[in-house]
């Protein structure tokens, strides 16, 4: 029996370190990763898609190019998570800011979308869909992508926001007017081509825009946060 045991113990010892190892290591490889992904980011927002490389994403990352390529085989692969990575973050905030019923109020849920705009993960994915009007490497992998999160946030709007279930046609258009005016006035601000000043007055309007479209459930939850 105490062979018995010592032997049960003896194996089941190492299988435990195994186990314990492989999640550290996994967890370590994740951190790394994501190191990656926040310094391409910077990286495109400072540098612009046509100057952000490989080497400088890792000096970005204080990484060496050999650990950056033992995550990422090369630039296609890095820029293509990094669009993936943008996608996430943004359904995660939409679903976070959706899901609190204050932000079902149409002046605080445009307030918290111009925010998001503001933030540099906007300012890079609108660098990288820039580039991709002349740059075909860039848009065979932005374009299906772009698709996918379009359905994604889609199906993810209307399951947020049940309120305006009855309304499919008038939800479509309040989140593609929100969408298009914001992300549209971002650009605008960030090149020069609008005044700060004017913002305020820009959102007060679309805000007034969405409630005249809003239908009477919608207007009573909103009410209600």
């Amino acid at each position: 029996m105490a062979l018995s045991r010592t032997r049960t113990t003896a194996s089941t010892k190492p299988a435990a370190t195994r186990s314990n190892g492989g999640t550290l290591q996994a967890a370590k490889a994740a951190q790394t990763r994501s190191r990656l992904l926040e310094a391409t980011v910077r990286c495109i927002v400072k540098h612009g898609y046509a100057n952000t490389t490989t080497p400088r994403v890792a000096k970005e990352a204080g990484l060496s190019r050999g650990a950056m390529m033992h995550h990422f085989e090369n630039g296609a692969a890095l820029i293509k998570a990094t669009i993936i990575e943008l996608h996430e973050k943004r359904l995660r905030a939409f679903r976070r800011a959706a899901e609190r019923p204050e932000e079902h109020d149409v002046d605080t849920l445009v307030e918290t979308y111009w925010a998001q705009v503001q933030k540099p993960a906007f300012i890079a994915f609108h660098e990288l869909a820039v580039a991709a009007r002349t740059d075909k490497e860039l848009a065979d992998i932005l374009l299906p992508l772009q698709e996918e999160f379009r359905d994604r946030f889609n199906a993810q709007a209307h399951a947020l926001f049940p309120e305006w279930g009855d309304s499919p046609t008038q939800f479509d258009l309040a989140m593609s007017l929100s969408q298009t005016i914001m992300e549209g006035m971002a650009i605008a601000v960030q090149t020069g081509a609008m005044d700060r000043e004017k913002v305020p007055m820009m959102l007060t309007h679309l805000e007034n825009q969405i409630r005249a479209i809003m239908p009477a459930t919608a207007r009573a939850t909103a009410g209600k946060s």
